[in-house]
């Protein structure tokens, strides 16, 4: 039977960096990975990140819903039409936001028999950990039922608060292993246990934030890169755009994570979507989001 991988976790807590990890510990053993990514729009952004790492036809994006409520018939369909391979291996990143406790109670049901029951893994930011404010219940709730709770981002940071935020994951979810990401095998991975017990319902809708992309148009350097992340306000709490820079013909990948984190990196190939800029959170609007562009623009 083929393991199902689920990995969740707040925005910009490492989840597609695991993912790439993974997927290369994965071919090193000769598994033969399958990878679905979902986002609120253009997940085929993050896809681009990773087609080099696999086979033809073994990525799919699942773009404009959320796989744990609108989107979930479209998740189990894309499940259930994975071509069978001798040594499967699929691996799903939830968007964000995803209720994690309500998507693995969905993914419980309508699965070929020909798959092991999901397994989901929690990446947990440790610096930002319940310093998410008003969205903290969200970000607890992604790690009830997760088998595994890989900690990210402990670079620099005193033990205490590694501890500390050891011991309250331990508090919510007391089944669950907690490691340092740095540390997961991928041989470990389709040996665990799905998590079983009960969990206090959530109410999602609070999580599910507005999101909105507008065209982006060719900027003259990284510097203006920086200075529109800056620019956005930090009530968006994930920023994403592929543009290309200068007079350069290659595109460039860039991110804000919600610590304010900027990411600058080479883009494969040519989006299908063109120069995009997508935004999730708070006030996700068009209008305002090409307003800060010309902005910006305007200042360089």
């Amino acid at each position: 039977m083929e393991p199902i991988l689920v990995l969740v976790g707040f925005l910009g807590a490492g989840k597609t960096t695991l993912l790439k990890r993974l997927l290369l510990e994965a071919q090193q053993v000769d598994w033969d990975p399958y990878v679905i990514l979902n986002d609120y729009e253009h997940a085929e952004l993050d896809a681009r990140q990773l087609a080099g790492q696999l086979s033809e036809g073994a990525l799919k994006p699942l773009d404009g819903s959320c796989i744990c409520c609108s989107g979930i018939t479209a998740l189990r369909d894309s499940i259930n039409r994975i071509p069978r391979r001798k040594q499967g291996l699929t691996l799903i990143e939830a968007n964000g936001t995803s209720d994690a406790c309500r998507l693995m109670g969905f993914l419980g049901v309508g699965l070929d028999a020909r798959f092991k029951p999901p397994v989901q893994i929690a990446v947990v930011d440790v610096k930002n950990w319940q310093r998410r404010g008003e969205h903290n219940a969200l970000e607890a709730n992604q790690v009830k039922v997760s088998s595994l709770i890989a900690l990210t981002h402990t670079s620099g940071l005193p033990d205490v608060r590694i501890q500390a935020v050891k011991d309250e994951l331990q508090q919510v979810n007391p089944n669950a292993t907690i490691q340092d990401a740095s540390e997961l095998a991928i041989l470990q991975l389709p040996e665990l246990l799905t998590v079983s017990g009960s969990v206090e319902s959530f109410e999602h809708q609070k999580s599910h934030w507005a999101s909105c992309s507008v065209a982006l148009p060719f900027l003259p350097d990284e510097a203006c890169i920086e200075a529109l992340c800056t620019r956005i306000p930090k009530t968006i709490l994930r920023v994403k755009g592929c543009t290309r820079l200068g007079t350069s013909l290659d595109y460039t990948y860039f991110e804000r994570c919600p610590d304010g984190t900027v990411s600058i990196r080479p883009f494969k190939g040519e989006p299908t979507t063109g120069s995009k800029l997508l935004v999730v959170g708070p006030g996700s609007e068009p209008d305002k989001l090409e307003e800060i562009v010309a902005q910006v623009l305007a200042a360089h």
